[in-house]
């Protein structure tokens, strides 16, 4: 794994060979089925269309990797303020539009991995335009979220310490499909900015 994005027509290009490609829409797919996990949602259109019209929930969830994703708003209002009460009532009229955004995000990721479709170790190009940018960005950044709570990275040099584990060592291939994400991540907003 080592070509990442470039700037390209306004927007951003890599090279993934069917490995690359097939890992990171797998990751795409599991983020999916996470996001879709809680109250038994399954993403129909008749969910999506309820949600629409209903109140989401008002508790952080308890999966670490969705309490990342989907983090309380206030942490701290001061000795007047209560926080956890502004943060259920900001959850409830905002979580729900938030799932959907991340599905959507990570949707987009497997649909241009599929059209991509490289066999063997033949590497192929996926062109992206600025809204698909914009969507691979946030997935690529959910991805991360998700998998930094499972290894426990909170800061740099937790990431910093996972890099010395053995390569025998169960957590290692996540420590290395974490690093590249972040390179994706960090090359896409680049090409990006550059695109500007």
């Amino acid at each position: 794994m080592g070509r990442y994005f470039k700037p390209e027509g306004g927007g951003a290009a890599a090279s993934f060979d069917a490995f690359e490609a097939g890992l990171l829409r797998a990751y795409a797919e599991q983020m999916l089925e996470l996001i879709d996990a809680r109250d038994g949602a399954s993403g129909t259109a008749e969910d999506l269309i309820a949600s629409a019209f209903s109140e989401g929930p008002t508790e952080l969830p308890e999966d670490p990797a969705l309490a990342r994703l989907f983090p309380d708003a206030y942490t701290d209002l001061g000795p007047d303020g209560d926080a956890a009460a502004a943060s259920a009532e900001f959850r409830r009229y905002t979580e729900n539009d938030l799932r959907a955004r991340k599905r959507d995000d990570a949707q987009a990721v497997i649909r241009s991995l599929e059209a991509l479709a490289p066999a063997g170790r033949k590497r192929e190009t996926l062109r992206l335009k600025p809204d698909e940018c914009r969507q691979w960005l946030g997935a690529l950044n959910d991805l991360r979220l998700v998998i930094a709570s499972r290894l426990g990275i909170e800061a740099d040099e937790d990431f910093d310490a996972l890099l010395e584990l053995p390569d025998d060592d169960p957590r290692h291939p996540l420590v290395l499909t974490y690093g590249w994400l972040t390179t994706l991540q960090d090359t896409l907003v680049e090409a990006m900015m550059r695109s500007l």
